[in-house]
């Protein structure tokens, strides 16, 4: 059998983000094949067998790589548009665009969404995809084989609607699928992709859209289908006062009363945005294990408001952060996520007490994983998980003055990433991807996007 290939990062300052929240002013990892073998204070152990690298990273802090847990991959090639509408709007203006999406579209704005994220040091990246128009093409596959490519640990959300507009939604109705059709779609894409192993690349969760774009039956219906696979549940809840409105109109009850009663809450749910949530629901998430993507850019894009995300930890509720379609969040990184994160929820209630900047970078860590039901797996830096982390260099003009590394992380401007691992593989290096032509994508993501814009104009 071949030996362990071993890798020994040296004289980097540490933020494990383990359950004691464990740092270390300079310390070493030694990463073992695709696992944390080894971590601690100092220089490595001698007389390890088999280094065939050692980094010497000073002037850098390590950190598990960061999860995002809410994204539209597909909106990369829509970005700037409707830059001053509120969702429902928002959505009303670009659902036209979107339902003209087809696998060269996907494709290409995935590999788009990846790459920004990637390089600023996303290890697990997500994707919610429910825009399906006939005759499209096979888009869950052109997002997999686009994440399988750039080298980066995917859940593929797959999505669904049925509710269009000559039923009361939002989307055209040539944008949405039937009721069959979409659980056909759902289950096959289950059965092609997932995989069940701790060190999976891609798994697969059920994901109708949201409660004004889905019928009642295929919320009930992708439940059962989802637990009957033994996989997770993700959808929109709780963005907008709209949607509150809206549920109480048509369902007569509020959206976690309505997510209650259809089984759409539970430790195998989490639930994007989450905005607009009183003391009964945070409870009932509390009480149900049901997880939370914290999107504070696209939340404040869209005038949503500022989610409860203080009150959510209290409670004991999961909660990640996402970054959003680009459509809502242009920049579509991730750990400019931490800082807006802390920045807009200070701007409520909790004031100067919502969040800490260590609070912040655990949402876009371990809370992640947690999220996404990996925390056995990644999240933190410990021995025995899986060799996803990041180093960041904290020595340049941006943040050298800052004594603190996790706060030059979380409030500093956005860290240059010297070397991002997933599964013990470097994906990036100095700031570029080491998978894929940067370059090659951004023509690429250029072109589909002229040629969407140009579809949508001939109406």
């Amino acid at each position: 059998m071949e030996a362990v290939r071993r890798t020994v990062i040296e004289n980097c300052a540490i933020a494990t983000v383990d359950a004691k929240d464990t740092e270390y002013a300079s310390g070493y990892l030694v990463l073992a094949g695709h696992r944390i073998e080894s971590l601690g204070a100092g220089r490595a152990p001698e007389g390890l067998e088999n280094v065939v690298r050692r980094i010497d990273a000073t002037g850098h802090l390590a950190t598990p790589g960061l999860v995002n847990t809410h994204h539209h991959f597909y909106q990369w090639i829509t970005r700037g548009l409707a830059t001053d509408h509120n969702l429902f709007d928002w959505l009303v203006a670009l659902y036209p665009t979107w339902a003209r999406i087809d696998e060269p579209m996907v494709h290409a704005a995935a590999q788009g969404s990846l790459a920004m994220m990637a390089r600023g040091g996303v290890t697990t990246a997500m994707d919610h995809h429910y825009v399906f128009p006939r005759g499209s093409g096979d888009l869950s596959g052109a997002v997999v084989r686009a994440a399988r490519d750039m080298g980066v640990r995917f859940t593929l959300a797959r999505g669904s609607m049925d509710r269009g507009e000559k039923d009361g939604g939002l989307p055209p109705d040539f944008a949405v699928e039937t009721l069959d059709d979409a659980l056909t779609a759902t289950e096959e894409t289950v059965r092609e992709h997932h995989d069940t192993s701790c060190d999976a690349m891609t798994r697969i969760a059920v994901a109708p859209c949201s409660p004004f774009s889905v019928s009642t039956e295929l919320m009930r219906q992708s439940a059962e289908l989802a637990r009957g696979l033994g996989i997770r549940l993700h959808t929109h809840g709780s963005e907008t006062v709209e949607e509150e409105a809206f549920c109480h109109e048509l369902f007569g009850m509020g959206p976690t009363d309505y997510f209650e009663s259809t089984g759409w809450l539970g430790e195998d749910v989490w639930m994007a945005h989450c905005v607009h949530m009183n003391d009964s629901d945070i409870a009932a998430f509390a009480r149900t294990g049901t997880g939370v993507a914290h999107c504070p850019s696209s939340n404040a894009r869209l005038a949503a408001g500022i989610a409860r995300v203080a009150d959510l930890l209290a409670a004991g509720v999961p909660v990640g952060l996402g970054v959003d379609g680009t459509a809502s969040n242009e920049s579509g990184e991730l750990h400019t996520e931490l800082r807006n994160a802390l920045l807009v929820n200070r701007l409520g209630p909790h004031r100067e007490a919502a969040l800490t900047a260590r609070q912040a970078l655990r949402l876009g860590t371990h809370g992640g994983a947690r999220v996404l039901g990996r925390a056995a797996e990644i999240g933190s830096l410990e021995p025995g998980k899986l060799a996803d982390l990041v180093l960041w260099r904290m020595d340049t003009l941006a943040h050298a003055s800052i004594a603190d590394p996790v706060a030059a992380l979380v409030l500093g401007a956005a860290a240059p990433v010297t070397a991002s691992f997933v599964n013990g593989r470097q994906i990036v290096e100095e700031g570029r991807l080491r998978t894929a032509d940067e370059d090659g994508i951004a023509r690429a993501t250029r072109a589909q996007a002229r040629r969407l814009a140009a579809l949508a104009a001939q109406g």
